[in-house]
């Protein structure tokens, strides 16, 4: 077998007329198109191994994505000076690769990482969102009070069960421990949450979201996002929050790559199935 170089791959996309990340059949996703026209710069099946942080759902945006793939040594050394910029000549307009880079074989996108974070932007002005931000802002209908979005948020902060948040699959563990949730208005008026996390299930983040914005325009009680923690299956009362409003901005990895396999080793052991 030839011998393989693991690279890095940092990736942004709009994820508006993505199905999200996961190659699916007939459907256009981040990871098809990727493979697409790393085959048809490199030849079919050279580039393998295709894994990713997070994978984010249908309509959700990253900044800072962050997969792994393999390719031959000699194919490496070959294109590595003109790679991306071949990349960046034939990929669609709403996919980039922002960097690639050769990274030890031990380094593994999903396993290795240890946090992944996100930000929701949601704006309440009573005339709604700017059109020309429509695709990742989401435009709330009621008045939202940052004190009482900050005060619903730190309940959710630290290890827990996150059950109710959560779309449960087989085997999978709902336990997560979230170490940042924070909310911030910014000078343009946008509100913006800060979510970090180990991992996420699936929609964990849009539902914490959901349940977050009830709170803060009054229509909730402000414990009750906290509250729903002790609840060991989904809540049927939380609403999941639009994916348009939601970017990928951030993953985290060991400073020292020395620790990139040991970290991977024990976040499978941590959990039979990660949703990212």
């Amino acid at each position: 077998m030839d011998e393989r170089t693991r690279l890095r791959l940092d990736v942004a996309y709009d994820g508006t007329a993505f199905s999200g990340w996961a190659a699916q059949p007939q459907r256009r996703t981040v990871a098809g198109v990727l493979v697409e026209t790393l085959d048809l710069v490199l030849g079919t099946g050279v580039a393998t191994g295709l894994t990713v942080a997070g994978r984010t759902d249908a309509g959700v945006h990253a900044s800072g994505q962050v997969c792994h793939l393999d390719l031959p040594v000699d194919v490496w050394r070959a294109h590595e000076g003109r790679l991306l910029r071949r990349l960046a000549r034939l990929l669609p307009t709403d996919v980039r690769v922002r960097a690639m880079r050769a990274v030890p074989a031990t380094f593994d996108a999903r396993f290795s990482a240890t946090f992944r974070r996100y930000e929701y932007r949601v704006t309440d002005a009573p005339w709604g969102c700017d059109p020309l931000r429509r695709h990742e802002i989401l435009a709330w209908p009621r008045a939202l009070d940052l004190d009482r979005l900050t005060a619903a948020a730190a309940g959710l902060v630290g290890e827990h069960d996150f059950a109710a948040y959560c779309r449960r699959k087989e085997n999978a563990t709902t336990l997560r421990e979230v170490t940042r949730l924070d909310w911030r208005r910014d000078a343009d008026g946008i509100l913006v949450a800060t979510v970090q996390a180990d991992a996420f299930c699936q929609a964990m983040v849009r539902s914490l979201v959901g349940a977050m914005l009830v709170a803060g325009d009054g229509r909730r009680p402000v414990p009750w996002p906290a509250d729903l923690l002790a609840r060991r299956e989904r809540a049927s009362e939380v609403t999941v929050a639009p994916a348009h409003g939601l970017t990928l901005v951030a993953v985290g990895y060991p400073d020292d790559p020395a620790e990139y396999a040991r970290r991977a080793e024990a976040t499978r052991r941590l959990r039979v199935s990660a949703d990212g």
